[in-house]
Order: C-alpha cells, then structure tokens, then sequence
C-alpha cells in the first residue's frame, strides 16, 4: 500500500497536479529555503560592508570638489547616533536580497514549473532570464548615470553653497535611480507577452512608434530622480531602442504563428478532402 501511495503521489506530481496539504508544504519548504539564503546574503553583505559602500559612493567621489563637501575624503554625514548602524543594516539587506536573488527565483520556478506545460515552462524560463538581464543592464546604466544626475542637482544653485548629503538620502537616491531604470527595462517583456498572448501584434505595436516615443520621452523626464537631461537621454533612447527591437520579434513571433496556422488549415483541409472522396 505505501508503494501504490507514493507512486501515485510522483504521477500526480508529473502531470502537475497534488493534494492542497502537499502543494501548502511544498511551499511552506521553498519559502523556507528562500529565507535562509536571505539570511546568509545579508550576513556576507554586512561582513563586505566597506568595499560595497564605497563603490555605491564612488559616483559621487567623482564628482568636482565644489559639488561636495570633505575634499579629497569625500565624506557623508549622519544626524544620528544610530544612524551609521542603521545604514550598514539596511544596505546589507539590499544586497543580501539581491545576492540571494538567484535561489529565490529558482525556488520559485521549481514550484510553478511542475502545473505548467512543456511549451509554457520553456517561455517561463526565457521570460525569468530575460527579465535579469534587462534589470541588470537597466541597473548598470543608472550607476554609470549617477554622476551627471548628482552634478547637475548639486551644482543647480552654484559653487557657494557647500552641500552637505545625509547618507541615508544618498542610500535612497541610488536605489531610486536603480529601480526606475531597472524597472524601466522590463517594459519590452510587457509588450512582448500581450504579444504572445494575441492581444498586440507586432505590426500594429511598430505603427505607434510616434506616440510611443513620445510616452517614453514623457515617462523618463517624470521618472528619473534627477530629471535632468542627460539622465532622461539616458533612460529614453535604450527604451526606445528596445521598443523597435521588440517589435521587430514580435513580426517574426507573428510571421511563424501564421505560416503554422496556415499549414494547419491545408492539413485540416487535405484530411477532409481525402475523407470526402473516400
């Protein structure tokens, strides 16, 4: 009997399917997983503190010395006695999210794969790796982007006021630019499954290109923190970008679900053509 129960568990587990009880504890074990390599990331981001701060405040080291307070030392400033303790928690759980990142996200693909369908795990996994990258290559850009933003904010009211930048708000302005474009460079992936959904074709979505890149042009200049004009440049022109590049796949997505159509509907009629002859 217990043979027959555990086979029929792994067959209802291969077809997608199992008992509420085994999907709530299959879940309660991933979410535990998730949270423990949440809890070792935060321990090594809070152990590499000092070299991740320092490359987080390099953008605005860069900066001319009359655009900061500290000189060559290129200092922060706290208010609080707390505050530094405070700071090295809360960067240590940012990273240690983003460096246990790649398990949460394979825990969570283990535990829909198995109700999905071959070709719908294939798109599932495309979609997950994509949506890295972009959110990497959108990330990588704001950093790159952080010094002229910080210039032209710092240098808006000229060279005789010393500027003196609470950390925290530093904290939060870089990870304000990294969401924004990060978050920015996921839209392709929007467009992409109305697309694969049958709701927005390729050519259609290429023949709104004027008001698109002027949607984006607007959505950049109110969504960067600095709003200046080379940080929304910045953000605009890879979006526009990645909008013709997304409709060029979806025409090709397009032009393949019709040849397999096409060829569905002449084998459809070869067959009722050979039955009504016979």
């Amino acid at each position: 009997m217990t043979v027959t129960g555990s086979g029929s568990r792994r067959a209802r587990a291969a077809d997608g399917s199992m008992p509420l009880l085994e999907h709530l504890q299959e879940l309660r074990r991933r979410l535990i997983v998730s949270l423990i390599a949440i809890a070792i990331g935060l321990v090594v981001a809070y152990v590499v503190f000092e070299p991740v701060f320092h490359f987080i405040t390099r953008p605005y080291c860069d900066l001319p010395r009359a655009r900061r307070q500290g000189g060559d030392t290129c200092n922060l400033v706290t208010f609080g006695v707390l505050d530094p303790f405070k700071l090295r928690l809360q960067l240590s759980l940012y990273l240690g999210l983003v460096f246990a990142s790649p398990i949460c996200l394979y825990q969570l693909w283990a535990f829909i794969t198995p109700g999905l369908h071959r070709h719908e795990r294939r798109w599932a996994l495309t979609f997950a790796a994509l949506s890295t990258l972009l959110f990497a290559g959108g990330a990588t850009l704001a950093y790159l982007t952080l010094s002229k933003g910080l210039g032209f904010l710092l240098g808006a009211a000229g060279n005789d006021i010393t500027n003196l930048i609470e950390v925290n708000r530093y904290l939060s302005y870089v990870t304000a630019m990294v969401l924004v474009f990060g978050i920015s460079f996921e839209f392709p992936l929007l467009l992409l499954m109305l697309n694969l959904a049958g709701l927005l074709t390729g050519t259609r979505m290429l023949s709104w290109w004027r008001p698109m890149i002027f949607g984006i042009t607007v959505f950049a200049a109110l969504a960067t923190p600095s709003q200046d004009p080379f940080t929304m440049t910045a953000l605009a022109a890879p979006m526009v970008l990645l909008y013709f590049l997304t409709g060029a796949v979806a025409r090709g997505l397009d032009s393949r679900r019709n040849s397999r159509l096409e060829r569905d509907e002449a084998t459809v009629a070869a067959a009722a053509g050979e039955a009504l002859r016979n």
